[in-house]
């Protein structure tokens, strides 16, 4: 339907959006939790992009205390934007997974070894074969500390990234801005189609977060 450009677009010549938010799931497929809250108190939230949101969230919600997760549309212009406006480069967002975790539990270290070690964060607008804006590398931060830990991580893994062949990370860190939840069916994807697509890897290099590094 659109073409796909591979340079983000500006408040400008972005599609215009909608006021108000699109529909989605109440609940998570896999563990019946409110997606959008209330969430118990002490838990904390985190917002990856590392590609097709499909098989990231998967990744995420099968980690040992992490309450709940969701995916959706971040770091872009277009309000409340649909997939399809999405996918044609012409929002700005990229596809990103919400995760809700509690640091008791699961430390926010280990949500970025997960995150660095579940992709290639060097492939700038792609990974794998999904090319487009939607698929680039970010990590959305939430307060000073979580931003400290994201910038200390990417020094980190960049060395070790290094050290295996592998060139520049391209991954945005930035502010948490607004998380526009996906539609429904895009909702804990892969438990509701188990041999659905998931274009996403890693590259093979161990992280060193969490291994005696500090972050």
């Amino acid at each position: 339907m659109f073409s796909k450009p591979l340079d983000l677009p500006t408040a400008a010549n972005a599609l215009r959006g909608r006021p108000a938010a699109i529909p989605t799931a109440e609940r998570h497929f896999v563990n019946a939790r409110p997606l959008k809250g209330p969430y118990p108190e002490g838990l904390e939230t985190a917002y990856f992009a590392m590609g097709c949101f499909w098989g990231v969230e998967r990744k995420f919600w099968q980690l040992p205390g992490v309450w709940v997760t969701a995916v959706g549309y971040m770091a872009g212009v277009t309000p409340n934007p649909t997939y399809e406006e999405t996918c044609s480069g012409r929002t700005g967002h990229t596809e990103a997974v919400m995760v809700v975790f509690d640091p008791k539990a699961i430390t926010y270290q280990d949500l970025l070894r997960a995150f660095w070690e579940g992709h290639d964060p060097t492939q700038g607008m792609r990974q794998g074969n999904d090319m487009g804006t939607q698929y680039r590398s970010g990590i959305y931060v939430v307060g000073d500390a979580q931003a400290q830990a994201a910038e200390a991580s990417r020094e980190a893994y960049q060395q070790a990234l290094g050290g295996g062949g592998y060139g520049r990370i391209t991954t945005e860190i930035a502010p948490a801005g607004p998380f526009y939840f996906a539609e429904d069916y895009h909702q804990q994807y892969l438990a509701k189609n188990p041999h659905g697509y998931c274009g996403v890897g890693g590259t093979g290099v161990t992280c060193p977060i969490g291994l005696g590094a500090q972050a």
